[in-house]
């Protein structure tokens, strides 16, 4: 009996450290799924008052994340290639990039972003050189834009798959509870990372909506010449950018303050200015300090502590790379956890007498 268990458990291993490898190698899109899933949970839950079921629900999730942020990311794409050509147009840069760049030198302008005017470049020949180049470096885009739809794919998979079956996930978990040790664990870390990262996105959401309207308020005030561009998309990414740590919403607002001044400064009217630097003391104060401020502290979670989740968010990225920005506060949830709620009871410790009071007063929470 004891021959068949140890083969088991060898089996089990090798089992174990094959899962573990391709984990290891798909890192960063499992974190991103980790982090959407407990995101997007309570969402997926409020949506059984419709009725719907399991499947349906985080198709809808999915959905509905994912329709805003591609159009979101559409129209920035979209502005970005219309000023593009637009500065190529009004400055000397196609020459200049023709002396450097060897297969630019045919490009005469860039072609309309249309689907009539692209076929009509590529009737021309006026995509040749980017066709060329594209040729030329196949393997290399082939191999990022393959890598990215893998990603993609894995996260929308996993993530679904999350959302259907995460109770069934949970209940195979707590088959080896142990003296309720693991069950107590588990639950606390679940609570925790759906805590922390929901309000995140609740974060995101909000400071979104605030830049938003203070970016349109301010343009409809002030004079047309001192006006920010793109105070929606602007306002969005601002949103997005607060998940950023240290720098945050400034990788955002002080471009657009930069452009505002750019503007003023070329159109002449220097009197313009002190409505660029009132946008700018406007961006610190309501968007960016008063918000962080506020929310932060009420959406950063139960038990983590924000000092602890923002150094995560900082360290995680420098240590492990792009993932490490999801990856990191997982870590610190679980550590923190297990050091707050298993490692006192496997010391013997009695609940009850952690925070000092008899086990049968009351807390704040009874009521």
């Amino acid at each position: 009996m004891d021959e068949r268990r140890l083969a088991v458990a060898a089996f089990g291993v090798i089992v174990a450290v094959g899962i573990g490898a391709i984990a290891l190698r798909f890192i960063a899109a499992l974190s991103v799924s980790v982090f959407l899933y407990y995101s997007v949970r309570r969402y997926h839950k409020a949506l059984r008052k419709l009725r719907l079921p399991a499947r349906m629900r985080a198709v809808v999730v999915l959905v509905s994340l994912a329709v805003p942020l591609l159009l979101l990311i559409g129209y920035a794409v979209v502005l970005l290639v219309v000023e593009a050509r637009q500065f190529v147009d009004q400055t000397a840069i196609v020459g200049v990039a023709s002396e450097q760049i060897p297969w630019f030198g045919r490009v005469d302008q860039l072609p309309e972003f249309t689907v009539g005017g692209m076929y009509r470049a590529y009737q021309s020949g006026q995509l040749d050189p980017f066709l060329s180049f594209a040729t030329d470096n196949a393997t290399f885009l082939t191999d990022l834009v393959s890598g990215f739809f893998l990603n993609l794919f894995i996260i929308v998979v996993v993530t679904y798959y999350l959302l259907v079956d995460g109770a069934r996930i949970r209940e195979w978990l707590l088959r080896f509870d142990d003296d309720a040790i693991i069950r107590e664990y588990l639950e606390a870390v679940d609570r925790e990372l759906e805590a922390v990262f929901f309000g995140n996105l609740l974060n995101v959401i909000a400071t979104s909506l605030i830049a938003i309207a203070v970016f349109r308020g301010y343009n409809v005030a002030v004079p047309a010449g001192a006006q920010v561009p793109y105070p929606t998309l602007a306002g969005g990414l601002t949103g997005i950018a607060s998940l950023v740590p240290v720098v945050g919403m400034k990788i955002v607002y002080v471009p657009v303050t930069l452009a505002a001044g750019a503007g003023v400064v070329m159109g002449g009217d220097q009197s313009l200015l002190p409505y660029v630097v009132g946008f700018f003391v406007l961006a610190v104060v309501v968007v960016d300090t008063i918000p962080d401020l506020v929310l932060r502290p009420i959406l950063s979670g139960d038990a983590t502590h924000v000092g602890l989740l923002m150094l995560a968010y900082t360290l995680g990225p420098i240590v492990l790379g792009f993932y490490g920005f999801f990856f990191a506060p997982i870590v610190l949830v679980v550590g923190l956890m297990f050091a707050t709620v298993a490692l006192p009871r496997l010391l013997g410790v009695d609940p009850d007498e952690e925070d000092g009071l008899d086990g049968d007063q009351m807390r704040l929470g009874d009521f």
